[in-house]
């Protein structure tokens, strides 16, 4: 059962940001309801929490967009039976959306606060497939995968090698990519040992900072 509080701007939320605007998989509709976007954000942005807009989290980074994160969850496709890795952690909103779609999910953050308030939170809410890691997500979980599924939740340059290299073949990668100030969604499907490229809509993300990303001192 969701959480009844701030259910009717969750309902709200779901109905006009999401459904309104052409996000009908009912599956991700139901997550995006299950899950209480306000317990991911500081205690003084949680009468914002449903709001169509990005909020700041700390440590120079947001939570995306409802619609955006809706957008990419969708994109995506997660199934039941999948293995899901999502570079970018951040407050875990979008691991937790995840976690209700998906098998098993986990989730890499390069913030040693942002990690364990989204560890925090997560086990909190009862989200036992998921597992969150400290560090580069430009580099992946190798010793966790290979992945049905791989979303990025910052911005980088390219599409990182060592996440197409992670992808199960069948598997589906969703990625901005771009310079710092604006990004495409590219979605990467991997057939065999090849892999088709998409370019999606434009978007705006925080830069994805890693070994294949940008240089720390360039993310601002």
């Amino acid at each position: 059962m969701p959480s009844t509080e701030y259910i009717n701007e969750r309902r709200a939320m779901t109905r006009e940001q999401l459904a309104g605007r052409g996000i009908a998989n009912k599956a991700v509709l139901r997550a995006f309801m299950n899950v209480p976007r306000h317990r991911f954000v500081p205690p003084k942005n949680q009468p914002n929490a449903y709001e169509d807009r990005p909020l700041n989290i700390g440590c120079g980074q947001t939570i995306s967009q409802p619609y955006m994160v809706a957008l990419m969850t969708d994109i995506l496709s997660p199934m039941p039976s999948h293995n899901v890795l999502e570079v970018g952690a951040g407050s875990g909103y979008q691991a937790a959306i995840l976690a209700e779609l998906a098998h098993e999910v986990v989730t890499i953050e390069r913030c040693p606060a942002l990690a364990a308030q989204a560890e925090r939170r997560l086990a909190a809410l009862g989200y036992g497939n998921v597992r969150v890691l400290l560090g580069d997500g430009t580099a992946g979980a190798p010793g966790y995968g290979p992945f049905d599924r791989i979303v990025v939740t910052a911005g980088g340059p390219a599409v990182p090698d060592a996440l197409k290299r992670q992808l199960r073949p069948g598997g589906r990668l969703v990625c901005p990519a771009g310079c710092r100030q604006a990004q495409r969604l590219m979605v990467i499907d991997r057939r065999g040992a090849d892999f088709e490229e998409h370019e999606g809509v434009s978007c705006v993300f925080v830069p994805l900072i890693g070994r294949e990303g940008w240089p720390a001192e360039s993310a601002n």
